[in-house]
């Protein structure tokens, strides 16, 4: 009997906050440790779809936290389950690929590592988005959450993600049956670094997160000649030019205003010698949009222009222009508003009403949406930013002063652990109070 009491105490000291605690203080002491794995990681990024190293130590560590884990999901993406009693379902995400970017940033830690890119291109590797930050803020999480598993009940799905970078990783874990196997989640977190809030300031966006991402390409077609006798042509040149600054119009006077889109060509090549004019132009696009209806109308708008355009320049029927749009594209991601104001509110009340902003919608694409519209009608989910630049960088470079690196700059680097810091907290407090015992 007294041997038993030994071990029910010892398995309940495991299973709670050591000697009470706080979640911000525990991870305080944590931090050194999890800065060695944050400069692991950094030092050792591997491009989408090749993260075996990293999913290789995503997975021991959810093992340690004491989480059931399943590898090689969606290739090579990492599912790690708690089930703590009845109640609901919380998945929470981290992605893990690098980016073929060259890192420039002086640290210490700098990756040297080198790989080729989807697009065949030689190059170094960095995680250049900050997904090390990501990674590790998960593994405190995790941590945290097992050793607190006696305020919370239901089942925690934490996964390591590949290839959001592609834009394909949640794609590819849900197609190898993620809700199927490992249950469907009632709700869905992440978290992403930025640049553009003081380090330990969390953003959230309700309603509207992040873009759809489509990728255009048009292949105009004209008829080739001698330079000196544009007359006895269809210059696709001008033609394309044409197009490009037709384009604009799509945003400028077919859209609603209030409903922010962007078409940006980002390529243009055609001919290849002063004197001769081509028969082809290319041009790239990347188009951004929120609703899906609004996606439609800009890539209809496309397609119409750019056939109108080569009617009024006088291009055979038979060689109209050629627009593509790339599969699979990223959708975009909306946070649920219910879940993303009652998030705010718990942060301002935890961290300070200064460390906690209402954020404006990005732009930028991300595929966490996807683990939503999975079931939209009964999956809320929320996605929050959490900043990496020191207040006093940020106040200098809106006076003028050096501008900070973006996000994919090869000297982008956060102040990680206060990124670290503030996002395992965040994360932390969301799941004990989305999953708290009754």
């Amino acid at each position: 009997m007294h041997n038993r009491l030994i071990v029910a105490v010892a398995m309940l000291a495991f299973a709670s906050p050591l000697h009470g605690a706080t979640v911000s203080e525990t991870i305080a002491g944590d931090l050194p440790e999890l800065m060695d794995i944050y400069r692991d990681l950094h030092a050792n990024p591997e491009l989408s779809f090749a993260e075996l190293r990293t999913a290789g130590i995503m997975a021991e560590q959810a093992r340690k936290a004491g989480f059931e884990v399943t590898e090689k999901v969606g290739r090579t993406g990492v599912v790690a389950v708690m089930r703590n009693g009845e109640g609901p379902t919380l998945l929470i995400r981290a992605d893990m690929d690098g980016l073929p970017v060259t890192e420039q940033t002086g640290l210490s830690f700098a990756s040297k590592r080198r790989g080729t890119s989807t697009a065949g291109v030689e190059s170094g590797i960095m995680h250049a988005c900050g997904h090390d930050t990501h990674m590790t803020a998960w593994i405190e999480t995790a941590r945290l959450l097992s050793a607190r598993r006696s305020e919370w009940s239901g089942t925690l799905i934490m996964i390591a993600q590949p290839a959001e970078e592609l834009g394909l990783g949640s794609r590819e874990m849900l197609a190898d049956g993620l809700y199927d196997r490992f249950g469907k989640p009632d709700y869905a977190l992440a978290f992403h670094d930025t640049p553009e809030l003081p380090s330990g300031v969390i953003g959230a966006s309700p309603g509207w997160a992040l873009a759809n991402v489509d990728s255009v390409d048009i292949t105009v077609k004209g008829i080739g000649g001698h330079g000196a006798y544009p007359h006895r042509t269809r210059d696709p040149i001008v033609l394309a030019s044409a197009i490009v600054m037709r384009l604009q119009t799509l945003a400028s006077r077919e859209i609603d205003p209030l409903d922010p889109v962007v078409l940006t060509v980002g390529s243009f090549h055609a001919g290849t010698k002063h004197n001769i004019i081509s028969d082809e132009a290319k041009l790239e696009l990347t188009v951004r949009s929120y609703s899906d209806e609004t996606r439609k109308q800009l890539l209809d708008g496309i397609r119409r222009i750019a056939e109108g355009e080569a009617l009024a320049a006088g291009v055979p029927k038979d060689r109209m222009p050629e627009v593509s749009v790339k599969q699979p594209y990223t959708r975009s991601t909306f946070n649920s508003p219910e879940l993303t104001q009652a998030f705010v509110a718990e942060m301002k009340a935890k961290l300070g009403e200064g460390r906690v902003l209402v954020t404006p919608s990005a732009m930028a694409g991300e595929d966490f949406g996807e683990f939503r519209r999975a079931d939209e009608e009964n999956i809320q989910s929320l996605i929050f930013w959490v900043g990496g630049t020191p207040a006093a960088r940020l106040e200098a470079a809106g006076a003028g002063g050096p501008p900070i690196p973006s996000l994919h700059s090869p000297f982008w680097a956060p102040e990680a652990d206060k990124v670290i810091a503030t996002a395992a907290e965040a994360l932390t407090q969301t799941a004990l109070r989305l999953m708290a015992k009754p």
